[in-house]
């Protein structure tokens, strides 16, 4: 299925709808301007397999192969937006994955690095971003819980995969004034998806937007 004009109305309509229905968890009625036009414009059938393009404009996840998936559209856009991005902002991505909520934060800012500890798919990504134009982002496999400490700070960190615990790492890599969202396997009570912010003085905040379903961050352990 391609895009059409009708495909990426109903996309974005059924975001709107679930901004409306969580408006009282996440804080606002309504998502940045600049990230419902990235959702509108990337082309999120490039970004499932061919097999199930079929579901590309459906608001839930669509596996990706290696046990991996590619999020609901809704929560690509709640977690953009909470990441509150410029356009002269540098990002990390932890999680590459098929690369579309890449695709969407190379929308929102001037460079986004992003790390993906399958081969496979960091591949297959990064040749998907030449095919369909995107030079602001460069990739790397890697173990994300240790984020790129190369490229740091970041203005804004976001995983794509569930942690036990915010690592360290990622916080340090944090610039102050940035955003970090994440979710986090909490025991017995599920995946809460956290903003952590940083001050001007290096201090931390954290907020408990809602609840998310997403494949566990996987530590390379020492």
């Amino acid at each position: 299925m391609l895009a059409t004009s009708k495909n990426l109305q109903h996309l974005i309509d059924d975001i709107e709808r679930e901004v409306h229905y969580t408006a009282s968890y996440i804080g606002k009625n309504k998502l940045n301007k600049r990230v419902m036009q990235a959702m509108a414009t990337v082309p999120r059938e490039k970004f499932v397999p061919l097999h199930l393009r079929s579901h590309a404009f459906t608001n839930g996840p669509v596996p990706i192969g290696y046990g991996q998936t590619i999020s609901q559209p809704y929560i690509v856009a709640l977690m953009s937006d909470l990441l509150a991005l410029d356009p002269e902002h540098r990002v990390l991505e932890i999680g590459t994955g098929s690369g579309y909520q890449t695709a969407i934060l190379a929308q929102l800012c001037a460079k986004v690095f992003s790390v993906e500890r399958i081969a496979e798919l960091n591949k297959e990504a990064a040749s998907r971003f030449v095919k369909l134009g995107y030079k602001n982002i460069e990739t790397r496999v890697g173990d994300g819980y240790q984020g790129w400490q190369e490229h740091a700070p970041y203005d804004g960190i976001m995983v794509t995969a569930a942690a036990t615990h915010i690592p360290q790492p990622l916080i340090d890599q944090l610039k102050p004034g940035g955003n970090l969202v994440i979710p986090v396997a909490e025991s017995y009570f599920g995946q809460s998806l956290m903003r952590v912010k940083k001050d001007q003085q290096g201090n931390i905040e954290m907020d408990n937007i809602l609840g998310v379903a997403f494949v566990p961050l996987v530590h390379d352990e020492e």
